[in-house]
């Protein structure tokens, strides 16, 4: 696929400075870059090889000034990374929807209604009574179970499974390996020591414009009628856990590697690091952060804090707390000095006052 540099400056609303006739056909760094691609220069530090590079063009901030000639077209925008980040996206969007038609073999049970521009890709199992809408990609292995709806836009890759009642929202992309709509962990005690199953009746919705990394599992909701949700703009990385009847808000994103605990409500915009713990039955305000491994025991009721440690607190706090533990050997050792010099002193004054 090639695009000419004009072509790829109305689409960034770009100014070009050059021959905006040169075609491009692929992306890459500007320390790399060969004729035919396109690079684009943020950071100051990677200024020397805008005079070097073989890039045929090079997306650049309105502020940038060059010390010296430059050989490569230029598209002069307002942000050169988000614009670059948003080519990126076109160009993501070009090579994974151009797949089209129906591989054998492959499955689809009675009732559905299907999109425009579909791709089945074979071995896929779509269920009874499944709504698909314009443009979705289901590749190789995937398992799309009873009742499930997937707007338009939507990816899923090999060895995804939705399970029964599953609802996805528009421009959804989930990777390979993830689950949705699994049993959630509910298991009644009982008097002999064994552990009867609760059987979960609920689904899953997936709202618009969510990204789910690859292994990741998300559980139904343990009542018919309710949902666990991932609302609109999540981005979930690789092998989290999101257990029954969680909430999470818009635009949150979630590292690697974190578990949520059922029915806990994570608010809109925070950010989970790698392998954070949250317990069950929590609410989590908008715009929180967890720094990676916090564990998380209590509601957090106060939005924008920054919280880190084993057990959340006040990131200021906790390294502060931090700095201490860390020369606990050290002052341990010095209270124990002092300990034996008190205890001298305390000793040659009662022989003092004894001799008297």
């Amino acid at each position: 696929m090639e695009f000419t540099i004009n072509q790829i400056a109305q689409m960034l609303g770009g100014e070009v400075k050059g021959n905006g006739g040169d075609k491009i056909n692929m992306l890459a760094k500007i320390q790399d870059a060969k004729t035919g691609q396109i690079a684009f220069l943020a950071n100051p530090k990677y200024e020397h090889y805008i005079y070097s590079t073989q890039a045929s063009a090079i997306i650049v901030g309105k502020d940038f000034q060059a010390k010296k000639g430059i050989d490569s077209t230029l598209i002069i925008v307002e942000d050169p990374y988000l614009s670059f980040t948003k080519l990126l996206e076109e160009y993501h969007k070009l090579i994974n929807f151009q797949k089209t038609g129906i591989e054998q073999p492959s499955f689809m049970g009675e009732n559905c209604i299907v999109g425009d521009n579909i791709y089945r890709g074979a071995f896929s199992y779509i269920g009874n009574h499944v709504k698909i809408g314009d443009n979705v990609k289901i590749y190789p292995h995937a398992f799309v179970g009873d009742n499930v709806v997937i707007g338009h836009n939507v990816i899923l890759y090999s060895n995804v499974k939705l399970y029964a009642d599953t609802k996805i929202g528009v421009n959804c992309v989930i990777h390979s390996g993830t689950v949705i709509g699994s049993d959630g962990f509910g298991f009644a005690p009982q008097h002999d020591g064994t552990y009867k199953t609760i059987p979960q009746m609920g689904n899953v919705v997936i709202e618009d414009n969510v990204t789910i990394g690859a292994n990741t599992v998300i559980d139904c909701a343990t009542l018919y009628g309710d949902s666990t949700i991932i609302r609109q703009g999540v981005k979930l990385d690789n092998l989290i856990q999101i257990a029954h009847n969680v909430e999470i808000g818009k635009n949150t994103v979630i590292a690697a590697q974190t578990g949520i605990s059922g029915s806990t409500k994570v608010g809109e915009n925070c950010v989970l690091a790698g392998q954070v713990g949250i317990a069950g039955h929590l609410e989590i305000a908008n715009n929180t952060s967890f720094g990676g491994q916090t564990g998380v025991s209590k509601s957090i009721k106060e939005e924008g804090q920054r919280l880190f440690g084993n057990i959340a607190m006040d990131i200021k706090e906790y390294f502060r707390s931090y700095a201490i533990f860390k020369k606990l050997p050290d002052l341990n050792y010095r209270l124990r000095e002092l300990e034996k010099k008190v205890f001298n002193i305390s000793s040659h004054v009662e022989e003092e006052e004894e001799s008297n």
